[in-house]
């Protein structure tokens, strides 16, 4: 099976931006072993201004775009260093890429992306893929890894689309702020009311949420892509999600 899993910046660190080292170690003992058992895998991960904003030992996420990228550049560095380090544990190789939108919209540009996917998964590499923050801007920017993670399922025919992320799914309504909020398990249809479920905003550190990730969730599912939505907080996770057991919210693509 070809997978790919986001990992969104709240799986990756604390609030105050550090590394979440128990988890992330977790994350990536897991996803070696869910190679070792012949799935190809893919990563696209956030956090690198996460990273960054501990780095510096900054209070909060920088608002204006010039320290953004400068943050972005710093916790790159720091993001891949930390990645390298944990696979390599496992024996997994693993292959950096960084891509803008202008990619995306340039369809030569986009086919040798996806040749270069191709090749490092037949060499048995690991491809984690993030958005090159710092050259971005909102404006010529994808925008957010949960749209990046639906363009790299559709684009290499991926089995499956993986978001971890600080919640447990989709809710009728917010969990956080409404305790009798029902995580819904399965949804066949993007239509207007379940994106009105995804109102809100993600967290601190992290650009992201519901809405985007419904709207990822349309893009793979008119693929013919599953998704699914489940909480990052235990990476074991991974393992029932690829089984196809009840976890999270699935996401069915149409056949």
């Amino acid at each position: 099976m070809k997978v790919v899993i986001k990992i969104g910046t709240s799986t990756l660190t604390h609030e105050a931006g550090l590394l979440n080292i128990r988890r992330f170690e977790t994350l990536c003992k897991v996803i070696s072993d869910l190679k070792n058992s012949g799935h190809e895998v893919i990563l696209v991960t956030s956090g690198s201004i996460g990273m960054g904003v501990g780095k510096l030992s900054m209070s909060k996420r920088p608002e204006d775009i010039p320290t953004k990228q400068a943050v972005a550049a710093i916790g790159q560095c720091e993001l891949m260093y930390v990645y390298d380090r944990q696979f390599s544990k496992y024996n997994h190789t693993i292959a950096q890429i960084l891509i803008t939108n202008s990619v995306v919209n340039d369809d030569e540009a986009l086919n040798n992306f996806r040749n270069t996917i191709n090749r490092l998964l037949e060499l048995n590499a690991l491809p984690i893929i993030n958005e090159n923050d710092t050259v971005s801007t909102a404006e010529l920017g994808i925008g957010d890894n949960d749209s990046l993670a639906a363009i790299v399922a559709t684009s290499i025919g991926a089995n499956l689309l993986i978001l971890l992320s600080d919640i447990d799914g989709l809710y009728d309504c917010n969990p956080k702020t409404n305790p009798d909020a029902v995580l819904i398990k399965d949804v066949y249809e993007i239509d207007e009311d379940i994106l009105q479920m995804g109102a809100g905003k993600g967290s601190e550190l992290g650009t992201g949420g519901m809405k985007t990730k419904l709207l990822a969730a349309k893009k793979v599912m008119d693929a013919g892509i599953d998704m699914v939505i489940a909480n990052g907080s235990n990476p074991t996770v991974l393992y029932d999600i690829v089984e196809d057991k009840d976890v999270g919210t699935r996401f069915y693509g149409k056949a």
